[in-house]
């Protein structure tokens, strides 16, 4: 059994969210002050996870629209952006490679969905704090304060794209290119595809269910926030289930609909995750960040 894989300092009985004022170290009580003189070597190597309900996601959806229709214009900004991003891309993919690069490419976004969505957590965060929910202050707090932890994390899911990238183009061999495609004939490509991408799929949830959102959050590293994550799905396995069976069910009504939809899903899963982030992980022990959004507590 992985090392990280510990038990939770305690199960809750009702669903609630950490108390984010409420910061513990050592079983004490932390001050603004005491952050200041946290020895870092002495930090857990993984915050602690509390057990989830399997409908659990649910609640965090429900959060997410709200988050949504309060700052809609920022949101669907936001989504416009992404959703081109992806549309351009895949079309590109068609018209310079084929159908099955093009599938690929939208595969791989799925890896690539957490980085689309970190822009995304500076506005639930503010909401949090009953700030105006200011898109350019949100922008500046994932790609500049935070840039650093981030793009290693970045990098991480970019080697994990270009691995299924070359698996990919190895899939491709089974896609029918002779006659006309029916459905029937792309089965064996459309089975090996999944199955092989289920895998690369499994691996970048479990490491991005929860990382970039305490990255945002608090001040640790980006080892310590991919354990944290590892441990908080594989203790949570029927809520993580259902919220990855959300979150690609969202993505692919977005595709389906020629990626309009995507323009209020992608705020809609970003705002879920950072909810979730905070009812699963009690990540009290860590600092705060010094500057940004969350270097202030969130309103009771």
């Amino acid at each position: 059994m992985p090392a990280f894989y510990i038990q939770a300092h305690a199960t809750i009985a009702t669903p609630r969210l950490f108390d984010d004022d409420r910061r513990e170290y050592g079983g004490c009580l932390m001050t603004e002050s005491d952050q200041e003189t946290i020895n870092r070597d002495e930090l857990p190597f993984v915050a602690p996870c509390r057990k989830l309900s399997p409908w659990a996601p649910f609640g965090w959806v429900r959060l997410g629209i709200k988050d949504l229709l309060q700052a809609p214009q920022q949101s669907l900004i936001y989504g416009l952006v992404v959703a081109v991003m992806i549309a351009v891309v895949s079309l590109l993919a068609w018209l310079k490679g084929s159908q099955w690069i093009m599938f690929a490419m939208l595969g791989g976004f799925v890896f690539l969905a957490p980085l689309t969505c970190i822009g995304l957590y500076g506005i639930s965060a503010q909401l949090e704090r009953g700030q105006p929910p200011l898109l350019v202050r949100s922008l500046r707090a994932a790609f500049r304060r935070h840039l650093g932890n981030a793009l290693i994390f970045a990098i991480a899911l970019l080697v994990i794209f270009l691995v299924w990238a070359r698996a990919a183009v190895m899939v491709g061999v089974f896609f029918p290119s002779d006659g006309e495609v029916k459905l029937i004939d792309m089965l064996p490509y459309l089975t090996l595809g999944s199955l092989i991408g289920a895998v690369f799929a499994a691996v970048t949830f479990c490491a991005s269910a929860f990382s970039l959102p305490m990255i945002m959050h608090r001040d640790v590293d980006s080892v310590t926030a991919i354990v944290t994550s590892v441990n908080a799905v594989l203790r949570n396995k029927p809520a993580m289930a259902v919220w990855l069976i959300l979150i690609v069910s969202g993505l692919i009504m977005g595709i389906l609909t020629a990626f309009v939809g995507l323009i209020v899903i992608i705020p809609l899963i970003g705002y879920a995750a950072w909810h979730g982030y905070l009812e699963t992980i009690d990540a009290s022990a860590f600092p705060r960040h010094d500057v940004g959004i969350t270097a202030t507590p969130r309103d009771s």
